[in-house]
């Protein structure tokens, strides 16, 4: 039998998972305006990361199978999607996109301390976190 774990006074647990999702989109912008006006895809890679204290009982901030499953139904709104088409989510933005990941993860997954959302062929991330 084990017992209950030491607290960690002044710390906080971050649990992260991450996910992708390919998707393709236009976007209306000046600079690189003709590559962008066309429709194109990327593989977005994401992550959500559950900060908090450990409980006491389970030694888990969240339990992370819960946290897949939160993330797989906000997954299935952008995987293999016209982001342009996705209801909620304007232009698809790196920005826009950590805003839509928190909005649908946020009222299931509570303590949601930040989305990040990348794109690791071109080398560009943005990243939605409590202030």
């Amino acid at each position: 039998m084990s017992t209950a774990p030491q607290p960690i006074s002044g710390r906080e647990f971050r649990v992260s998972q991450q996910f992708f999702f390919d998707a393709a989109h236009t976007l209306q912008r000046d600079i690189e305006r003709e590559g962008s006006l066309r429709v194109h895809g990327h593989t977005y890679y994401a992550e959500v990361t559950v900060s908090g204290p450990r409980d006491p009982a389970s030694g888990m901030v969240v339990d992370l199978g819960l946290v897949r499953l939160q993330v797989a139904q906000v997954r299935e709104q952008l995987d293999h999607r016209m982001l342009d088409e996705v209801p909620d989510l304007g232009p698809a933005t790196l920005e826009n996109l950590c805003a839509f990941i928190w909005r649908g993860l946020e009222p299931r997954l509570p303590g949601l301390s930040q989305v990040r959302v990348w794109r690791d062929s071109a080398g560009d991330g943005c990243t939605l976190g409590r202030v």
